[in-house]
């Protein structure tokens, strides 16, 4: 049976597809009932899954949309600086979700498991705004209810219009690059001091006011943790554990193998330096 809330996953990519995007297009092959819309000019011949559509579109032209929806003139002159814009997607990208339920901020360094398995119906209709995260908003995989509302939130944001007309990156999408003390030191975003009013702000204090229903808890796996297999659109931890998703900031980091693999095996393991077959 078809969910009945559907969800539209929205990405931004520009410069060259990286070894890992085949994992990442087989991981969204493993969740058809999930639609994966890529922004991006990079000519490309990869096998795309039938859920999965690469828009082609400069970042000129992305920028003319973003100000056109934003009603001022943005600034993205590099392509990491769209990671400030993912809280606006539903805006700028609003004539791509019409039908859906939920939009979603993503990224391409990740694995996917069984979304659906996490996201079901029940648990998304209790919802505005979900995070893989209990600490900050999570900018490598975030839903967003399909309302006026939510598309709209991150202007509540005294910043944001100065953080999209910088040339400057804030890590608006998640906690102006405050982790490590949102992680370690069991303060609250709203007891550290930061540079600017990024969307954790936003959305827990939201939440806090009652104005919207969001849902902060960790359920991805990041990290060179190790002990990961991926089986069939499963990824699981230590052979007890499901995680949702596998985010691959820090492996990548240690792991860059020269060429692409040809095709993705549908069982393989992650350890802390590599990704491979037993």
């Amino acid at each position: 049976m078809e969910p009945k809330n559907k969800i539209v996953v929205l990405i931004c990519y520009y410069g060259e597809f990286p070894w890992y995007f085949s994992y990442f297009l087989h991981s969204c092959k493993y969740n058809p009932s999930i639609d994966f819309r890529i922004f991006s000019d990079i000519a490309h011949d990869f096998d795309l899954p039938p859920n999965v559509v690469i828009i082609k579109k400069s970042i000129e032209e992305l920028k003319a949309l973003a100000s056109k929806k934003l009603n001022f003139t943005v600034n993205i002159d590099h392509p990491y600086k769209l990671c400030d814009f993912k809280p606006a997607y539903g805006l700028i990208f609003e004539d791509y979700t019409h039908g859906y339920q939920f939009w979603c901020q993503s990224d391409i360094d990740v694995i996917y498991g069984d979304v659906r398995n996490f996201m079901t119906d029940e648990f998304l209709d209790q919802y505005d705004f979900i995070s893989l995260r209990h600490d900050y908003t999570t900018g490598c995989f975030a839903l967003y209810r399909n309302t006026p509302r939510m598309k709209r939130l991150f202007m509540k944001s005294k910043d944001y219009e100065t953080v999209f007309s910088s040339e400057k990156h804030y890590c608006f999408d998640e906690c102006n690059f405050v982790w490590d003390e949102l992680t370690h030191s069991g303060k609250t975003i709203f007891e550290v001091e930061t540079e600017i009013e990024s969307f954790t702000h936003i959305v827990k204090a939201a939440e806090r006011d009652k104005e919207i229903r969001a849902h902060f808890d960790f359920i991805l796996l990041e990290g060179l943790i190790g002990r990961i297999r991926f089986h069939q659109g499963k990824l699981i931890y230590k052979k007890v554990f499901e995680g949702i998703l596998y985010h691959l900031y820090w492996l990548k980091r240690v792991y860059n193998p020269k060429t692409a693999p040809k095709s993705i095996p549908d069982t393989y393991l992650i350890s802390p330096t590599r990704i491979y077959v037993k």
